[in-house]
């Protein structure tokens, strides 16, 4: 049977939490109370529910419930809220109005509605409140702040191990995250103990479920330094670190963005890590998300996650996706829909750092070898739908053998979208893979994109548990993604270029807008090449290469010496040559010798 607007009404009173008691607010639900009496003076009509703060500069909400077989996507239900917004926005400096069926749910920021990023469930009144919340994160501030930081550690802490710098840093803002009383003028040893203390107390619910994430203290103890760091050094050091800080703990962090700013100044020292891993590049994790589609319906796996980009970007999508921060799924998505395999063991501390700044139930990371069949079992275990990764490229570290081994675990029909060298599955032997899954599309990337590491690469997407059977490859190459390099602070997109051309790549990938003939677009034959193939330079001669050619064979016959010959021409162009100039036109004149 379906509800009443009563029933609705005292149902989104319990969720929108207008019965919690707040203190400075008038708050509530009913169909009797007039604006008239909630302090809006001549006003006879009365709202449904109503969030009214004290003082007039906070945001109000307001209410219009109707009942469950009640359409509200009619004019007639949007008008009667828009009536009761502008009421409230007389009074009020922001208003969010709320139209709710029981099922349905429409929200308004004062007279426009929301339509993107807006969760599709009726949410606590917190999460409205946020609509109007601004957090602009200075990136050029963040790094800045973080060179700061990594030059600090390496010669005023004498913390010389790259990684370690990076785990102290990550484990500072992680005691931060989790209310650490950290500020200036502590010293050094209450300073390494508050953030152990702080470490243990948060990873205390989830090592329940996982004891490897007592890893993460266990190199943050290792981490070795000078004893005697001055004050001074060490209160820039905390002063940063807070700044950075009320960034990433904003609920409006665009966190993959502040974390790849702060994973990419420390690796700027070192293209690849000890075990041979290549760190992706934020913009990259964010096309590969959109490249294969994924959504906040998805269990994604990283099975080689390093410092977690993907699973941190996809965490950031899909919960915003799902409505954003406080939205009922939020905590679905962090506690079974991502999953990370790292094998080094300071880069999994690494990752499980970076998971819990932003506040991840992080007992999904589990430090495997994913071509043991240990990882295999686990992986299987999970019901994974989309696999995002760049694993290292060596095949000493089995790079090969890694993608097999996902692919072969994972359900059939999964996509997993792979970074590799260009030539990785040729040389390899990759066409073992095809025995059993589809190669559906290899996507060339910029050349210059991993600048420091000397390797071009290209992102190779599957599907799994269906043979390829001679099927072909789509291909595409992405010749430029407008990043610049900027000195000590790696290739950013400083002139803002790269999310048109994600927005291009992706609808002209997905849709196959790019044609064959007059785009960058490869129908490639597997039984040939498992590989984009580059376009030869078309052979080019010029007029002036023809008379050099003919210049030089002259001089061979007659016996002339080439190199002496330049070296007189030159000296008497120079010092025994008359030029004169008429016009636009000059006259280089040599006297004949007698």
């Amino acid at each position: 049977m379906a509800k009443t607007e009563d029933q609705v009404s005292k149902e989104a009173d319990k969720t929108l939490g207008f019965d919690d008691g707040e203190k400075g607010v008038e708050q509530g639900v009913g169909q009797r109370t007039k604006f008239n009496t909630l302090g809006f003076k001549g006003i006879s009509k009365a709202p449904d529910g109503w969030y009214f703060p004290n003082e007039k500069g906070k945001t109000a909400i307001v209410l219009e419930a109707k009942s469950q077989a009640t359409d509200i996507s009619k004019p007639k239900c949007e008008s009667q809220l828009a009536d009761y917004i502008g009421i409230v926005l007389k009074k009020y400096a922001h208003c969010v109005g709320i139209l709710y069926n029981g099922e349905d749910v429409r929200v308004w920021k004062d007279g426009d509605e929301v339509k993107k990023g807006i969760s599709p469930k009726l949410e606590h009144k917190t999460y409205y409140l946020k609509l109007f919340t601004q957090n602009k994160i200075d990136k050029q501030r963040i790094y800045s702040l973080t060179k700061r930081i990594n030059d600090c550690l390496h010669t005023q802490f004498g913390i010389k191990n790259l990684y370690h710098r990076m785990i102290f840093t990550a484990c500072t803002l992680v005691a931060k995250r989790y209310g650490a009383d950290i500020r200036p003028g502590m010293e050094f040893s209450v300073l390494k103990q508050v953030i152990l203390n702080t470490l243990n107390k948060s990873l205390e619910e989830s090592r329940k479920q996982n004891l490897k994430l007592d890893l993460l203290t266990e190199v943050y103890a290792e981490i070795k330094m000078n004893a005697s760091t001055n004050q001074e050094a060490l209160d820039g050091f905390i002063d940063n670190i807070i700044e950075i800080s009320d960034c990433v703990n904003s609920d409006y962090w665009n966190g993959e963005d502040v974390m790849g700013i702060f994973f990419n100044e420390f690796n700027r020292y070192k293209g690849k890590s000890e075990s041979g891993q290549v760190f992706t590049p934020d913009h990259i994790t964010s096309f590969m998300y959109r490249l294969i589609g994924v959504n906040s319906d998805d269990v994604v796996l990283d099975a080689a996650c390093g410092s977690g980009a993907f699973l941190v970007k996809s965490m950031c999508n899909m919960i915003r996706e799902s409505g954003g921060i406080g939205s009922a799924k939020e905590k679905n998505i962090k506690a079974v829909q991502l999953y990370g395999i790292e094998f080094d063991r300071e880069i999994f501390a690494l990752a499980c750092a970076n998971m819990l700044i932003h506040k991840d139930g992080k007992t999904n990371l589990e430090q495997f070898d994913t071509r043991s069949a240990d990882a295999c079992k686990w992986i299987q275990s999970k019901k994974i739908t989309k696999v995002l990764m760049n694993p290292p490229y060596e095949r000493k570290y089995g790079c090969l053998k890694i993608v097999e081994n996902v692919l072969d675990s994972v359900p059939s029909g999964t996509i997993a979208a792979f970074i590799l060298p260009d030539k990785k599955l040729e040389k390899d032997n990759g066409k073992r893979l095809l025995k059993h899954h589809t190669l559906k599309l290899i996507v060339k990337m910029p050349e210059d994109l991993f600048f420091k590491v000397g390797v071009t690469t290209s992102i190779f997407v599957f599907e799994t548990g269906k043979p390829q059977m001679h099927k072909a490859i789509e291909g595409y190459c992405i010749e430029e993604d407008g990043l610049e390099t900027v000195k000590n602070q790696g290739r950013q997109d400083i002139k803002d270029r790269w999310q048109e051309r994600e927005d291009y790549w992706v609808k002209a990938i997905t849709e196959c807008h790019e044609d064959t003939k007059n785009g960058t677009k490869q129908i490639i034959n597997p039984d040939e090449h498992l590989s984009y193939q580059m376009p030869e330079k078309p052979f080019e001669i010029y007029e002036e290469d023809f008379v050099k050619m003919m210049m030089d064979y002259e001089m061979f016959r007659r016996g002339i010496d080439a190199k002496s010959f330049g070296e007189y021409l030159l000296d008497n162009i120079f010092y025994a040559s008359t030029v004169a100039k008429k016009g636009k036109k000059v006259t280089i004149s040599l006297e004949a010798n007698q």
